[in-house]
């Protein structure tokens, strides 16, 4: 089986602690399964160039908005630019293999409003959500499906 990459982008530091935690129970399976895929991650910094992608990836990437609802009067994403200017870069797009969204479910339609832009753009799945930092169970069935993905 192939490995896993994930680009992410984490300003509060939950989509990084989620993808930790991951990367962790993804080392746990490959422990009782060999074959089981590795997943590897880069994070996209503010400050990141984009350079351009050649492997299968998938974008993690947190809800940060401000004004609008999201619905009917807009919305301005805020902060996470830098991870969607990196999957506009060259070709980059052609490799995500879907979107992973996280959020805070107080903020009702904008919860993981974000990631379902990034699909609507990038014509790719929303595969996925989680809240704040996730739970184990999410964990578990988002490295499910992410291996099902790379099928």
């Amino acid at each position: 089986m192939k490995d896993i990459h994930i680009l992410y982008i984490s300003i509060s530091g939950n989509t990084r602690a989620f993808v930790k935690k991951l990367i962790e129970y993804a080392k746990n399976q490959q422990a009782n399964n060999p074959q089981a895929p590795k997943i590897t991650s880069q994070e996209i910094h503010l400050q990141t160039t984009p350079t351009t992608i050649t492997t299968p990836f998938f974008a993690f990437v947190p809800t940060y908005l401000e004004g609008g609802n999201g619905i009917d009067n807009g919305d301005v994403e805020i902060l996470t630019e830098p991870l969607r200017n990196f999957l506009r870069y060259q070709d980059n797009t052609a490799y995500c293999l879907g979107v992973i969204g996280s959020g805070n479910r107080n903020f009702n339609h904008q919860y993981c409003l974000t990631a379902k832009q990034y699909a609507e753009e990038f014509h790719v799945p929303m595969l996925a959500d989680f809240e704040l930092r996730g739970t184990n169970q999410d964990v578990e069935q988002i490295y499910q499906k992410l291996v099902h993905a790379c099928n």
